[in-house]
């Protein structure tokens, strides 16, 4: 995958925007994740001031991966839109501090860089997508998941099953 590299500090203070389309077969650790590398995700990178006066980017990322079900072993497609707002920090320590003081879950804390490389940003919101047990919600097969109820009865229960 070739880089695309940004001052992000500059990118936020001039409220830059960059835009594209990367195809999935040149993003090596999310080809690994799928049955195949066809298709392209379409970003969107904006750069700007979060309330704080923190410097922010959102990343919009877009597209189609495929997928293996875990339950029946067929490639499924799994659309892909995230929106994520990440605020930077100028080192390790501050994004810490700012995570805390921020205590938001919707908002990520990065440490800026003056060259951040944009399309590994895209292909780790793009992995962060992926379910941990990818699956269809209805397989192709008519298998549905198995419902296993492992929970036993109370002992009251039972002494009240005796009882009658």
């Amino acid at each position: 995958m070739s880089a695309k590299l940004i001052d992000s500090f500059e990118f936020c203070r001039q409220k830059k925007q960059q835009s594209g389309q990367t195809a999935i077969a040149e993003m090596a650790r999310l080809s690994a994740e799928l049955t195949d590398s066809q298709g392209e995700l379409r970003w969107s990178l904006t750069g700007g001031q979060h309330p704080s006066g923190l410097p922010q980017l959102t990343l919009e990322v877009a597209g189609e991966v495929r997928l293996m079900c875990q339950r029946c072993l067929t490639p499924y497609a799994l659309p892909i839109a995230t929106h994520t707002v990440l605020v930077l920090a100028r080192d390790d320590v501050h994004a810490d501090e700012t995570e805390a003081m921020l205590d938001d879950d919707r908002i990520d804390v990065i440490v800026g860089t003056t060259a951040l490389d944009v399309l590994a940003l895209v292909e780790d919101d793009a992995l962060l997508a992926l379910p941990l047990s990818p699956r269809h919600a209805t397989c192709p097969d008519g298998a549905a998941a198995v419902v296993v109820n492992d929970k036993k009865e109370s002992p009251f229960a039972v002494l009240k099953k005796l009882k009658s």
